[in-house]
């Protein structure tokens, strides 16, 4: 699995942090995504599933 992020979309709800702090967290100055695992490993897997489903402005892409 791999995690693609695009911060230029990002609307900075933070869903993603809030889903997996190991795997994605917040930029301090404007509040976008910042991927901090970009291939992430077993329960982390799901949990990027997840944000990437929750993320409203569709700014977190899974390649499996």
């Amino acid at each position: 699995m791999k995690i693609e992020v695009d911060p230029d979309r990002c609307a900075g709800s933070g869903m993603c942090a809030l889903t997996d702090p190991e795997v994605f967290d917040q930029d301090e100055s404007d509040g976008t995504v910042v991927l901090l695992q970009p291939s992430p490993t077993g329960e982390h897997e799901q949990a990027a599933r997840e944000a990437a489903h929750l993320c409203p402005a569709g700014a977190i892409r899974v390649l499996e």
